[in-house]
């Protein structure tokens, strides 16, 4: 079982350790038999998005007015959900994520009629949420991306691609960032709530990447939404996108430290139960090495995620340097981890249905997506010579 001696630091109160104690038990008794390999992916993920909701742990995703927790995101109690789900099941995880990243912007910019409509279902299971931003190019620059909404009357009519949708082909409903202006830059995007059945939206490939999880590529061909659709005011579209992501980018971090907690369970179990030239394996002074890296990896990730959690909980409006930093972090530092996990194996660490080997095909995505590892190299560059002129 995972250390939870962290539990102890001071970034969290009793109602965080509560919940962690709480998420396990209810994990080990339901997620045991989910598989992340399952054959169908997309049924698994419903049935998760409402075994979540049972259980009572999608309330986290929405404000307390309509069903959630708290009355805002309680980012350390997000993070502490994502790190269990992930030592548990990455696509729990993923599941989990998605309900919070594609109502995010809802909870934080939506109108009241926008927020009623829709944060109750995710909360409840009934609508699974998906977040629209990249395009086949505009990636990590989403300030390059030529999705357009054209305001017509009391509607808009959406125009372009998006691609490698999470939850695409599955979703209800999808939070759509376009331009709605012919300048360049940032001042032009804005957001739309687009629900999955509105005609001139169409899902044309569902993409098949190494970690089975549900994406896809979407098309807005003259697709008519009601203005009321509209999230927060025109062109403040990509200020919303970063605020989202500056809440959610920490849990990021926080679902690539439980895939190195649960890689480091592993690697533990492997070297006392292994003999290797007439003794265990963690007798050898090589495996010890990695056994002590990869424990400081993993601490050194939970300290900078919490402290961003920990940061934004207590008021900050922004956490962008401290998100950027968990996210690069814990990512990189959970792959190395998870290498090493895989090294100690030998040849059954590359054997497909051994945990390392699905560990290793879970971890690589999370290096690229909500702002990949260079991007977030130049975010702290940027907002340390900013705060420092």
């Amino acid at each position: 079982m995972s250390d939870h001696s962290y539990l102890n630091w001071p970034f969290f109160d009793n109602k965080h350790r509560d919940l962690v104690l709480q998420l396990e038990e209810w994990s080990k008794s339901k997620l045991a038999d989910i598989s992340n390999e399952s054959s169908n992916v997309d049924q698994t993920c419903r049935q998760l998005v409402l075994e979540l909701a049972e259980g009572g742990w999608l309330n986290y995703c929405v404000p307390k007015i309509y069903g959630g927790v708290y009355s805002k995101f309680d980012v350390r109690s997000l993070c502490l959900i994502r790190e269990t789900l992930a030592r548990f099941c990455g696509l729990a995880d993923f599941v989990f994520a998605m309900q919070g990243l594609g109502s995010g912007t809802i909870s934080l910019f939506g109108s009241d009629e926008l927020q009623a409509k829709y944060l109750p279902d995710v909360g409840a299971g009934k609508k699974i949420a998906a977040f629209a931003l990249t395009e086949p190019q505009a990636g990590s620059d989403a300030a390059a991306l030529t999705t357009t909404a054209e305001f017509d009357g009391d509607f808009f009519i959406l125009n372009g691609e998006k691609t490698l949708i999470s939850n695409g082909g599955i979703a209800d409903y999808y939070t759509v960032f376009a331009k709605t202006a012919e300048s360049s830059g940032t001042s032009c995007i804005s957001t739309f709530v687009v629900d999955a059945d509105t005609p001139g939206l169409e899902v044309v490939e569902r993409i098949e990447v190494i970690a089975p999880h549900p994406l896809a590529r979407l098309r807005f061909k003259h697709c008519r939404i009601p203005a009321a659709q509209q999230v927060g005011k025109i062109g403040e579209g990509f200020k919303m996108a970063m605020a989202t992501l500056d809440i959610f980018r920490s849990t990021v971090g926080a679902a690539a430290l439980g895939f190195a907690r649960h890689a480091l369970d592993e690697a533990l179990e492997r070297v006392k139960s292994r003999q290797m030239f007439g003794a265990p394996m963690s007798k050898l002074q090589l495996i010890q090495a990695k056994i002590g890296e990869m424990s400081l990896d993993i601490d050194a990730s939970a300290l900078l995620i919490y402290r961003a959690a920990w940061t934004k909980d207590n008021g900050a409006e922004r956490i962008t340097r401290e998100a950027a930093m968990a996210k690069l972090y814990a990512t990189e530092a959970a792959q190395r981890v998870i290498d090493d996990a895989v090294q100690i194996f030998g040849g059954s660490g590359v054997v497909s249905g051994f945990a390392v080997e699905q560990l290793y095909r879970e971890i690589r995505a999370l290096r690229i997506y909500e702002g990949a590892s260079e991007v977030q190299k130049l975010i702290i560059a940027s907002q340390t010579m900013k705060e420092l002129s």
